[in-house]
């Protein structure tokens, strides 16, 4: 029988899709790298979460043949050593587009609503902070979205049928032609993006040209009083910078679902920044889009162990045979 180990819980949904195949589930005593290396040696298929999988655990799994994200992110798992072992390394991208998406108007209209600071005022009795906030509205307003991914369609489409936005969108593999066909306009540059949109919102997957892609100067370039969201990786925008950019009041506000450190250290900028909305990772974590996802990488660790070609919207490895 095969066996598959998990780094972090699943919902019962994708346990059940494993065991129904006949492979063994066995859940690791806790997602710390040394435990996880000790724990992988019979495992034939890994799924794991925002823990990943190193190269060290690989090298001490000589029956592993494919790991699994939960989610559409492989950033965290070592893909390239992966592939030099001819590990298949799969995904779920589709299950939580919906749930995703919503979060980032949670995020999107919280701010613009100052609801964080409107519940303050109405428990302290100040309800005269109607006469001085500054509360926005979303119809109307320019939507930058970067990134056109599945969630990112999602919600420029949200954005437009929703809310009567005006959708810009920058894309490195979609076309003019295509984001137009779509109903929405291209933008030529992330820096006229970010000029034009009053809402930014990131939707890329993490990788060296995207990594510190809003920096100092990209947020110099947005709007005043412009609102930044990020519910794709941490790593993808300068946390200090947007700290300071907060501080300074050049923007409204940030929401982020993301972090360049989960489990932010106490000295984060971020935590003292002002109108900036912060959710630990949870955007995808509805409960229909966690069954969802554990159903979908279930699947595909099934279809790889059975003998079929990996799905990953990324690198590729193809399953190595037994040793």
């Amino acid at each position: 029988m095969s066996l598959c180990l998990l780094t972090e819980p699943i919902h019962p949904a994708g346990i059940e899709r494993l065991e129904a195949a006949g492979i063994a589930v066995r859940l690791a005593t806790r997602p710390e790298a040394e435990i996880v290396a000790a724990e992988i040696a019979e495992a034939d298929a890994v799924i794991t979460r925002g823990f990943g999988l190193a190269a060290q655990a690989m090298d001490r799994a000589p029956r592993l043949k494919v790991i699994g994200s939960h989610g559409v992110g492989t950033d965290a798992i070592d893909v390239a050593h992966a592939t030099r072992l001819g590990i298949a390394v799969v995904n779920s991208p589709e299950a939580n587009r919906q749930a995703v998406a919503e979060h980032v108007f949670a995020l999107m209209l919280a701010l613009a609503k100052r609801l964080a600071a409107a519940d303050a005022a109405a428990r302290r009795g100040d309800f005269a902070f109607k006469h001085h906030a500054s509360i926005g509205d979303l119809a109307g307003k320019v939507l930058g979205v970067v990134g056109f991914g599945g969630i990112g369609r999602r919600v420029a489409a949200i954005g437009r049928a929703g809310f009567a936005m005006k959708v810009l969108v920058l894309s490195d593999s979609a076309g003019e032609g295509e984001i137009e066909a779509a109903g929405f306009r291209r933008a030529a540059s992330l820096h006229a993006l970010l000029a034009e949109a009053d809402i930014v919102s990131l939707h890329r997957t993490l990788r060296p040209a995207t990594r510190g892609m809003i920096g100092q100067g990209e947020l110099r370039a947005m709007r005043p009083g412009a609102i930044l969201l990020n519910t794709a990786r941490g790593d993808l925008l300068d946390e200090a910078a947007l700290a300071d950019a907060l501080r300074q009041g050049r923007l409204a506000g940030a929401g982020l679902d993301v972090f360049a450190q989960e489990g932010m250290r106490k000295d984060c900028p971020l935590l003292r920044a002002p109108n900036c909305i912060l959710t630990p990772h949870i955007a995808g974590s509805s409960q229909a889009a966690l069954r969802g996802t554990a159903e979908e990488i279930a699947g595909r660790i099934v279809a790889v162990l059975a003998g079929e070609a990996a799905q990953l919207d990324g690198p590729r490895a193809s399953p190595r045979s037994d040793r």
